[in-house]
């Protein structure tokens, strides 16, 4: 974060009595569901907001009504914790929820696979099971004030098995209705908060699909398409994760792009997007904490866009050369 003199966090300390013991459980549990982490045991800290602040005063308020004590404060960190590990700590919690979410919808993409017969039989109940995965999402989502990178995974996953449930008919209507053959001087649209798969997807596209291509990062699941435009790692979009493909490898089937390099590079895209190691590939981990790095860096979509497809195209003469 940059410097400044402005707080940036708000802190709830409190001290709940011993009895009644459910009390302790439930202000635990709204603490984690407004997505708060603890810097010590009693201390509770937010990203400050007007809605932080809001949800701090409810807390604080259920704490008094209980018999204990609670005192809500802006703070500024001098010393021992620093900005960065606050925010580490945000990160790391909706890791492990973006974690847990990928486990179930993987779980789910298990039950699809199977033969024809038990996967039409299991689609509706497959149907339900998506849409708490799809709000269970919403809800992480909310308090990811960070923009913690297990998201994007979790997106392709249930983009994936989105496209598995679509009924074929239907799909090849879409697909007749908004993929012609010259997608030239299109206007490409994917969600903000651009990651690995969107920039080495956009990449793709303007380098070898679409040199005239225009992009567009809108909000998530509710966009509407305009006429002309092409959607590409999102909800309900002409091109995103199927199966256990991600995006890039998506566009690289579908336009049959077989270059070797770029077979490479949808190699490492794809254990860093879905991270199931299916590659295995050694130049996962410094592209990851690169990409990483762009996002940290660059809160805006077109400046990380820029930066990745300098990246990808380092890599990709790199792949291209190398014998």
């Amino acid at each position: 974060m940059p410097a400044t003199t402005e707080p940036l966090w708000l802190l709830l300390i409190h001290q709940i009595p011993p009895k009644p013991n459910y009390l302790r459980v439930k202000i635990g549990r709204r603490l984690q569901a407004l997505g708060a982490v603890a810097i010590k045991n009693s201390v509770y800290v937010l990203p400050r907001s007007e809605q932080a602040l809001e949800d701090f005063q409810w807390v604080r308020r259920e704490v008094v009504a209980g018999r204990g004590e609670a005192t809500v404060c802006e703070a500024r960190l001098l010393e021992g914790h620093s900005d960065a590990e606050i925010e580490s700590l945000f990160t790391a919690a909706r890791e492990a929820d973006y974690s847990s979410l990928a486990r179930d919808a993987r779980g789910l993409e298990r039950t699809l696979a199977g033969p024809g017969k038990r996967r039409a039989k299991g689609a509706e109940p497959a149907r339900q099971t998506l849409l708490r995965l799809r709000k269970r999402l919403s809800e992480i989502q909310t308090i990811d004030f960070f923009g913690a990178p297990g998201r994007d995974t979790v997106e392709g996953l249930l983009a994936g098995i989105e496209a598995r449930l679509r009924p074929a008919a239907r799909d090849a209507a879409a697909t007749s209705a908004t993929m012609p053959a010259d997608v030239r001087g299109r206007t490409w649209v994917t969600r903000r908060g651009i990651h690995v798969d969107r920039m080495a997807s956009a990449w793709l596209i303007h380098r070898f699909i679409d040199r005239e291509a225009r992009f567009e990062f809108v909000p998530g699941n509710e966009y509407a398409p305009r006429q002309g435009e092409l959607r590409f790692d999102m909800f309900q979009a002409e091109f995103t994760h199927d199966g256990d493909l991600c995006t890039f490898e998506v566009l690289l089937r579908h336009f049959r792009l077989a270059e070797p390099a770029l077979r490479n590079l949808a190699e490492i895209v794809h254990d860093i997007d879905l991270k199931d190691a299916k590659f295995a590939r050694p130049e996962a981990l410094g592209l990851d904490r690169l990409i990483a790095g762009i996002a940290m860096r660059h809160p805006d979509d077109a400046a990380r866009l820029s930066q990745g497809a300098a990246a990808f195209d380092s890599l990709y003469e790199y792949f291209r050369r190398k014998r």
